[in-house]
């Protein structure tokens, strides 16, 4: 079968049984595509059952010279996937990539803010604009509650169990989770709904969809970080700074005051504790700083 064929079968494979997002899938479908374009240029006639890892290995030595080591190791996982799954479906009978090694890589510490920066941040909100109340909502569901632009984008009026102080969040792969809400984040919320959102002409298919823009439709993903980035400058804040720089720091805030990490895990809705476990370095390093800057024998 064709390169197109079986890469089609396998993103459908990644939908469909795998549940994964549409970005995800996307980003596969690119890697595989990089491959393919790469052999066609250098006229290599190999069929993705015949390919050999020699090919493969002259490959990731030309993406190399062109791209960071962690988008080399992207395109090798998403690679590796593939060949994976045509010996599952008994396409071929070994993975080329099998001897093929990631480039290591350090573990990438996320930025995060302080509470006075997040503070700072939506001060610079003006209020005195419909776009005010929303816009506070939003950064502080983001920080209150840990949220993925995707989830909060997303986010119904009939997913707020306020009484109960809980929000219901579609996470990937379409799973849903319970995430707890302050009364704080309420309140903020509660007055965007009554006081901005119900004056609004809002869409048929939107009528649903807690966070609209001025037209009554849904927010685009491009918006949520324009608010974000356009409110972090006016703040004079020089962080490299997104929406999921607030997710970062709920999650940091909560481990410095003590939350457990598997709590913090099903709060953000992460599948393996491996991937929480990355704020505990955070943690370490904080610590590690407080010691150089404080110890009597800093120096020794």
């Amino acid at each position: 079968m064709s390169w197109k064929n079986l890469r089609t079968d396998y993103l459908n494979y990644l939908r469909l049984e795998r549940g994964l997002s549409t970005n995800t899938v996307s980003n596969y479908k690119l890697d595989i595509r990089k491959l393919e374009n790469w052999l066609q240029e250098n006229d290599h006639s190999q069929s993705p059952q015949s390919i050999q890892m020699e090919t493969l290995q002259q490959f990731i030595y030309e993406i190399a010279k062109q791209m960071n080591a962690r988008s080399q190791s992207r395109i090798i996982s998403g690679l590796r996937g593939f060949f994976t799954y045509l010996v599952f479906e008994d396409y071929r009978k070994d993975n080329p990539m099998d001897l093929i090694e990631s480039p290591k890589l350090g573990r990438k510490l996320p930025d995060t803010l302080s509470v006075d920066e997040i503070d700072a941040i939506i001060s610079e909100i003006d209020l005195s604009e419909p776009q005010g109340e929303r816009n506070r909502a939003i950064l502080e569901m983001l920080y209150g509650c840990g949220l993925r632009v995707s989830e909060l984008i997303n986010l119904k009026v009939s997913d707020l169990f306020f009484e109960e102080g809980f929000i219901k969040v579609t996470g990937k792969g379409d799973k849903q989770r319970f995430v707890p809400i302050g009364s704080g984040t309420i309140d903020i919320i509660e007055r965007y709904r009554k006081e901005v959102r119900v004056h609004q002409d809002i869409n048929a298919q939107a009528r649903d969809t807690l966070f609209l823009n001025r037209r009554g439709k849904g927010l685009s993903r491009a918006m949520i970080f324009t608010i974000v980035k356009q409110l972090t400058e006016k703040a004079g804040i020089r962080k490299n700074i997104s929406p999921h720089t607030f997710r970062h720091s709920f999650a940091t805030h909560l481990l410095q005051n003590g939350a457990d990490l598997r709590a913090i895990q099903q709060m953000l809705g992460h599948e393996s504790i491996t991937t929480t476990e990355i704020y505990t370095h955070i943690d370490k390093q904080q610590l590690a700083e407080v010691m150089k800057k404080y110890h009597p024998r800093k120096e020794g």
